[in-house]
């Protein structure tokens, strides 16, 4: 199957050992793709484990589940990004089947050898 990050690769080449902890993301950049994948797959663990320690207060288990679920993700488009940001399209379905694109702009830290999501900024 091929990763919904839409890098080209194989999910179990791509994104999918950053899922299962079996390997770190080595840049922000791969850590946004693996969380877009994570919401595709529904794996809420991750995108808490991979949210900032600071920030991690501000999400809920049960609506991040509920968004992942109640949307098909349908592609992610990477507009810029740098050392420590990203800015990306992530399309999707929702329950309505209507399409959507939620834009950001996402920060990522690095510490302690492992990146995180600090914030995003909405945009358009």
């Amino acid at each position: 199957m091929q990763c919904h990050c839409g890098s080209g690769t194989l999910f179990q080449n791509c994104c999918q050992p950053y899922i299962q902890q079996i390997k770190k993301a080595p840049t922000a950049l791969a850590l946004m793709r693996s969380r877009y994948s994570a919401y595709a797959t529904h794996e809420v663990f991750y995108l808490l484990e991979t949210t900032h320690n600071s920030k991690r207060k501000y999400y809920s288990k049960v609506d991040i589940y509920n968004w992942a679920t109640a949307n098909q993700w349908t592609k992610l488009e990477i507009v810029n990004f740098n050392e420590d940001t990203v800015e990306f399209k992530a399309h999707f379905t929702n329950e309505k089947f209507q399409e959507q694109i939620h834009h950001e702009l996402s920060t990522f830290t690095l510490e302690n050898g492992s990146w995180y999501y600090v914030d995003g900024q909405f945009l358009d």
